[in-house]
């Protein structure tokens, strides 16, 4: 378990590819330096599709690729930096160290695909977001787990 849960809890089905891009465009107009999120949820289920998402509403114009081989991708965006990593490959939580992430975060903003490869030396996440695919598409199921993830989660589903 995560911390305290702060009761912020945001649900709701993405039907195609284009409404998980729609969902995270709305999420990423709220992402603020220093939030960590963990994105949670089985191979093709949309995680990387989901940052795309979020990296075009916030103005980055360039291509957004998954970073399974390189476990982290930097983007350097007008109001912050924002971090995104894959550790789906990591087979010892010690190389989340062993990469040099241990001082990551900050005024950052981390996005973090498969948190668990690393579980004990990651940062706490702010809101924890597991996506999941039904025979409908996808549901995104969203839950703050600190004050800064339930504000963030508020502002970003009141706009659903």
């Amino acid at each position: 378990m995560h911390g305290t849960d702060h009761t912020a809890r945001c649900n709701c089905h993405l039907a195609d590819e284009a409404a998980t891009l729609d969902f995270g465009a709305q999420l990423g107009r709220e992402l603020t330096p220093g939030l960590c999120l963990y994105l949670e949820g089985d191979l093709g289920a949309g995680k990387t599709t989901l940052v795309r998402g979020m990296l075009r509403a916030l103005g980055h114009a360039g291509r957004v690729k998954s970073p399974t081989y390189t476990l982290a991708e930097t983007y350097e965006l007008p109001r912050f930096e924002l971090y995104h990593f894959d550790l789906y490959r990591m087979h010892d939580p010690r190389e989340w160290l062993d990469a040099g992430f241990r001082d990551i975060g900050g005024d950052a903003v981390s996005l973090i695909e498969w948190p668990e490869k690393a579980a004990g030396w990651l940062p706490e996440p702010d809101v924890i977001l597991r996506l999941e695919i039904d025979e409908a598409g996808r549901t995104a199921d969203c839950r703050a787990v600190t004050p800064e993830g339930a504000r963030f989660l508020e502002a970003s589903c009141a706009r659903s």
